[in-house]
């Protein structure tokens, strides 16, 4: 899975951080307990190649069953590990993300337990909380996408979100999820909000508004 994210201009490949999540895998079952039940040919043409200097791998992080790194521009793609690899082209059907880092990860060869992970990053837009829902399933870009998707968000201290079409929990997330095991990720005294998505919708990322 390669997840495109609006990093800082200038971001390096050390500055996202991989969250090992594999000793909570019941993370979001616990994370919808606090919510009532509901029925429902590449970029890199053009671009100069790396200098000599920096033509190294990028480095590859185990997290758990998962193997992640961070591809910092489009043009790193070529110091990417072989296995997780592309074809060509990919991201010029997607020209909106030439400016983006990439949090790229896939389950170890041989590994079948799939966990909660996570990975937090510099932003870029401080006016909104962003999540990577484009989805690129063949090789193409559709219009639609199928979305079975649950959104979570936390409202931080001097970031309240506008969550008017969100869901609210019943509590303070400490009353149903583990905050100790979550390595910082969760706030136990604050509420969590939920955004369903679900069916064929618009192929894009979606943005909560952080309110001023």
């Amino acid at each position: 899975m390669v997840l495109p994210l609006p990093v800082k201009a200038g971001t390096g490949e050390k500055a996202v951080e991989f969250i090992d999540l594999s000793d909570y895998p019941e993370f979001f079952a616990d994370l919808r307990n606090g919510f009532p039940e509901m029925s429902y040919k590449g970029l890199s043409e053009g671009v100069p190649p790396p200098a000599a200097d920096s033509v190294r791998k990028l480095e590859v992080v185990r997290v758990g069953s998962f193997e992640a790194s961070f591809v910092p521009t489009v043009k790193d793609f070529a110091r990417l590990d072989a296995r997780f690899r592309l074809p060509a082209g990919t991201w010029d059907k997607l020209p909106a993300y030439r400016d983006h880092g990439f949090s790229v990860f896939k389950l170890k060869s041989g590994s079948a337990k799939i966990h909660p992970m996570a990975f937090s990053f510099p932003r870029r837009d401080t006016k909104n909380l962003f999540f990577p829902t484009v989805h690129i399933h063949d090789g193409k870009v559709h219009e639609k996408a199928d979305f079975d998707h649950a959104l979570f968000a936390q409202p931080g201290e001097h970031e309240p979100l506008q969550t008017r079409d969100w869901e609210e929990s019943h509590g303070n997330a400490g009353s149903f999820v583990k905050a100790t095991k979550t390595k910082g990720i969760i706030d136990s005294a604050a509420h969590c909000y939920r955004k369903e998505m679900h069916g064929q919708l618009p192929n894009r990322d979606t943005l909560l508004s952080i309110a001023a």
